[in-house]
């Protein structure tokens, strides 16, 4: 553990860091290996590297998970917790602000403008992060067809709970067939020391909410936002490839299924998160924000559903990670738990491309916006810019072209 002094060093060196994070998850992790470990050596590289690891086989943010490992290395639970709040607050707090200010801005003819340059270049990133995510994880045959299978179920049901399903089958079909036999002494001997209470708590949270949920009248104005933060919560258990696996998750069950909000709405803001740094899972904000107010929610309830959604999506996360770090030594050998990650990423990626034709939907399609999708993603591959800078640009286009 560090002295006060280096630990107050630390929050504000992770402060900085939630100004300057921009570019996802391999960004962070690039940014953390420099400043947390190279120059300030809070970790060494090696507990650097496990933590990033641990954060591939839980579900939830990647990067939030890494930064709260290591504060919690750094100065325990408390220092954890107070760099949690540092990491997601200033993102989702800007995420709410748009939300709250979109009704304004969203019947201005010049806002209106701005968004048919906007919108496209989005579609375009996550075009570009779909082809990303299959070229990194679709290596075998396997991970082929578990990726296809997952488009079509997504597209043929258009169901959320498809998803929970698909990766779960995904982790237990890959790690059947890389397996070898022989570990179950060394998980009994592992598992025997899991603390139970602290499972319970984890899955009783989600059960008293769910449960919540369904019992209080839903013209009760407390219904909404309790079912949304369930819902965020499960959707947090379920998130394995962090902000990825998130855009075809919500868009499936807010757009498509539940409608709390337009096609057009969910990504605007998901084109505004990719032009601000800290996490990407505090696109969940501006959903929260959203789905109260056109549910006819004030500006409270909007705030309101802001924080839930915050809560939900990143509550498991941060449970889980503060569970398993103290036993991940052990946890890391079981190799079952490591090769069910490349079915879940199969998984992951027919749902990203799934998105991706569901979002190809929503800007009208013609010589502008293809263009724009197109340069987008042709930017990208060829070029070192970062998403930020695309989403700036469009916002000057529209500004600039009458």
């Amino acid at each position: 553990m560090l002295s006060r002094a280096k630990k107050f060093f630390f929050l504000r060196d992770a402060l900085l860091f939630t100004f300057t994070s921009f570019g996802g998850p391999q960004a962070h992790m690039g940014i953390m290996l420099k400043d947390f470990v190279k120059k300030r050596a809070y970790i060494s590289e090696q507990e650097l590297l496990e933590l990033n690891a641990l954060t591939q086989i839980l579900p939830g943010p990647s990067s939030t998970q890494t930064l709260i490992g290591i504060a919690y290395k750094v100065g325990g639970v408390p220092l954890a917790l107070i760099t949690f709040l540092i990491w997601v607050i200033p993102s989702a707090a800007f995420m709410c602000f748009i939300a709250v200010s979109f009704s304004r801005w969203n019947t201005k003819a010049l806002f209106d403008h701005v968004l048919t340059y906007v919108q496209p270049i989005a579609v375009g990133i996550v075009a570009y992060a779909a082809y990303s995510f299959a070229r990194a994880v679709l290596k075998t045959p396997t991970s082929v067809v578990m990726a296809v299978a997952a488009i079509l179920v997504t597209l043929i049901l258009r169901n959320a709970y498809v998803f929970p399903i698909l990766i779960l089958l995904g982790g237990i079909i890959s790690s059947a067939i890389d397996t070898p036999s022989g570990e179950n002494e060394m998980k009994a001997q592992l598992f025997s020391n899991v603390n139970r209470k602290k499972l319970f708590y984890f899955i009783g949270i989600l059960l008293v909410f769910a449960t919540l949920g369904a019992l209080i009248n839903q013209t009760s104005p407390f219904s909404l936002p309790i079912r949304l933060f369930e819902n965020f919560y499960r959707n947090g258990i379920i998130i394995f490839g962090g902000g990825q696996v998130l855009v075809p998750l919500m868009y499936t069950e807010f757009v498509e299924m539940k409608h709390y909000l337009s096609a057009a709405e969910f990504l605007s803001g998901y084109a505004f998160q990719q032009a601000i740094p800290g996490p990407t899972f505090s696109f969940t904000s501006f959903v929260g924000s959203m789905a109260l107010k056109n549910n006819g929610y004030g500006l409270s309830g909007q705030i309101l559903g802001s924080v839930v959604a915050m809560l939900g999506i990143n509550l498991p996360g941060l449970i889980l990670v503060l569970f398993i770090v103290p036993f991940w030594n052990d946890l890391k050998r079981i190799t079952h738990i490591k090769n069910s990650l490349s079915g879940i990423n199969a998984v992951a990626v027919g749902f990203y491309f799934a998105a991706f034709l569901f979002l190809l939907k929503t800007p009208a399609i013609n010589l502008l916006t293809v263009s724009l999708i197109a340069g987008t993603f042709l930017i990208l591959y060829f070029t070192k810019i970062r998403t930020p800078f695309l989403i700036i640009a469009g916002i000057l286009l529209g500004l600039l072209i009458k």
